[in-house]
């Protein structure tokens, strides 16, 4: 199953500091996702100045609970620098089946 999650960062004046320090650890838990093709891209969203305000994630699990129970290990969720999460969940249309394949033989090898 695929998934859209969308994490938008508090609006406080800790919220930068708060990423910057959970940053490193979200970063070593993506690698391991994209390692073992449940995160198929991300991106940081920015604000009118350029800078890091949320995340949008493409992810593929087995099942919603198991979504959730990364969602329990993100370090951008532990370090409370998500404040709003919204999960959709979504497939990866035909024109794009050549890189979701790409994604999860590299992941199986």
């Amino acid at each position: 199953m695929q998934f859209i999650v969308i994490g938008r960062d508090g609006k406080d004046a800790d919220a930068l500091a708060r990423r910057m320090a959970a940053r490193a650890a979200h970063i070593a838990l993506g690698d391991k996702l994209v390692a073992s093709g449940n995160l198929l891209m991300g991106v940081a969203l920015l604000d009118g100045e350029g800078k890091m305000c949320g995340s949008v994630l493409l992810c593929d699990f087995a099942s919603r609970e198991a979504l959730d129970g990364w969602l329990r290990e993100e370090p951008y969720v532990t370090g409370q620098v998500w404040k709003e999460t919204e999960v959709v969940e979504c497939r990866v249309g035909p024109s794009f089946q050549n890189i979701l394949e790409k994604i999860t033989a590299s992941s199986l090898s």
